[in-house]
């Protein structure tokens, strides 16, 4: 086999394995709070929102330490040991004690910021400024299979099923534990990439450069850590970053309420007749095609531009040495149906987020005149209240879709941005991007243990309001810093 074609064969078995882990750990996300409402046990006083909370709070606080470990073990191993314990967070639901959920709760949230560091190392390591395009969208085209298939096995799983049962419950998790040990094992299929001759590629001295790092002294790794840490503290209180913050904000907000909690409520729903704990597996569908619709649409045109093009190539080789920064360059911006819209004008990424607001905006309105106010609240049973309109499952449905692709909106025109604003400063700039999302989503999960349906959508639609503002005016500021730019270089 060729060098590229290892290579290849690298990429497409890193997103196979992520495909397993995470069938298994957002299927155990969207249903986790069903499954303990349905739970009777008096030993048991858990709650599927604090656990999220705990998770992205700890996976903030995290990133900071990750990229040594993964430097110090190896992103091989590094990824191996972060989906063991994903696998056993899984497996805790299948004899679930207050403590042990707890506990598997901090270790996914140090797991997740060394899983995708790692990831982000694999990655860069297997690609090239030629096809560092290429191999991220195979990568992120399987993992957002893992929409589909542990959703659609909950919808079969539970269909029809209006309590869920000690047994069910078992069922499911041993089906998902399994899914994820298979995802986990899939990493020792990767190799270490074949060094190629040509000075264009990925030469054996830049791997060998990127392995240096793995054989740092530990004080080395500590005084990366810190810099990073510096730098990350000062880009987070310049100005672009100040506007920035609020839709970063935004973006955590959301993913919490279109990942844990509408699914939830439309559990809760006993309108929806006996399959509304089924109709949440169809519901993360929904989600996921709307997800893969966005990203699929922003998938070319920015990532053929001159600037985004221009960034890849000047940070290729950071990347190489600094993980977490391939973990943003994975996610490509820019096409299709969003592609012309930021070619026929001359607002750049505005009309994007703008679209993404519109959409989320119908869909708050019609989750509030469809879903009951206490539905993230309902116990067991679920809620027989009603809220402004007969219950629609077609309604229901299409809002998680309108979740997903406004989700896309955000998040590829935040990547975007930040990117390009940042391109001398990427790491510690995506590592504020990515602290902010967390502890957004982390509050946003903690606030939906108290708060009815109507004040959760109160608050997405005021911060996602001033968050597209603030996105508006940074995005001006980056076109004036840019035509400037393009002026001196005449």
């Amino acid at each position: 086999m060729t060098p590229e074609g290892k290579r290849l064969l690298n990429i497409i078995i890193l997103g196979f394995g992520f495909m397993f882990m995470f069938t298994a750990f957002q299927t155990c996300g969207n249903i986790e709070q069903t499954v303990i409402k349905s739970f009777n046990s008096t030993e048991f006083h858990g709650s599927g929102y604090t656990s999220m909370a705990i998770i992205y709070g700890v996976f903030s606080a995290s990133n900071l330490i990750a990229p040594s470990v993964v430097a110090v073990i190896g992103p091989q191993l590094s990824m191996f040991f972060s989906g063991l314990l994903y696998s056993g967070y899984i497996a805790m639901f299948i004899y679930p004690y207050t403590w042990s959920f707890y506990t598997a709760s901090v270790l996914v949230g140090v797991a997740a910021a060394v899983l995708w560091t790692a990831q982000g190392n694999v990655l860069a390591i297997n690609s090239t400024d030629a096809n560092i395009g290429r191999n991220s969208g195979i990568f992120w085209a399987l993992l957002q299979f893992s929409l589909f298939f542990g959703n659609l096995y909950i919808y079969c799983a539970w269909h029809g099923h209006v309590h869920i049962t000690d047994k069910d419950r078992q069922t499911v998790f041993i089906s998902l534990t399994v899914i994820s040990l298979v995802g986990c094992f899939l990493f020792f299929l990767i190799r270490k990439p074949d060094a190629e001759s040509a000075p264009s590629e990925t030469s054996e001295s830049e791997f060998a450069e990127s392995s240096s790092v793995v054989s740092s002294p530990q004080s080395s790794l500590g005084a990366q850590a810190l810099d990073a840490f510096v730098k990350a503290c000062k880009l987070f209180v310049t100005k672009e970053m100040l506007l920035l913050s609020l839709s970063i904000a935004y973006s955590g907000l959301e993913l919490t309420f279109y990942s844990g909690v509408y699914g939830t409520c439309i559990g809760a729903m006993t309108q929806f007749g006996k399959d509304a704990k089924s109709l949440i597996g169809i519901s993360g569908i929904c989600i996921g095609l709307g997800e893969i619709l966005g990203e699929s649409s922003v998938s070319s045109s920015s990532s053929s531009s001159p600037s985004f093009m221009m960034h890849v190539k000047n940070t290729a080789e950071r990347t190489r040495k600094q993980p977490f920064l391939s973990l943003l360059l994975s996610v490509r911006s820019g096409g299709g149906v969003f592609g012309m819209l930021n070619k026929c004008n001359k607002f750049g990424r505005n009309p994007v987020v703008l679209l993404g607001l519109i959409v989320h905006f119908v869909a708050f309105y019609l989750i509030f005149l469809n879903i009951a106010s206490d539905a993230p609240l309902a116990p067991e049973e679920g809620t027989d209240l009603q809220a402004y309109i007969t219950p629609s499952v077609g309604v229901a449905l299409l809002c998680s879709f309108l979740l997903g692709l406004g989700d896309s909106c955000f998040n590829t025109q935040l990547l975007s941005i930040i990117g390009f604003m940042y391109r001398d400063n990427s790491a510690p700039a995506f590592a504020v991007f990515k602290f902010i999302q967390s502890i957004m989503a982390a509050l946003a999960f903690f606030y939906s243990n108290y708060l009815l349906l109507h004040w959760q959508l109160l608050i997405l639609v005021l911060v996602g309001f001033l968050g597209s503002m603030t996105f508006f005016v940074a995005e001006w500021m980056a076109e004036s810093n840019r035509r400037e730019s393009d002026y001196d270089s005449i």
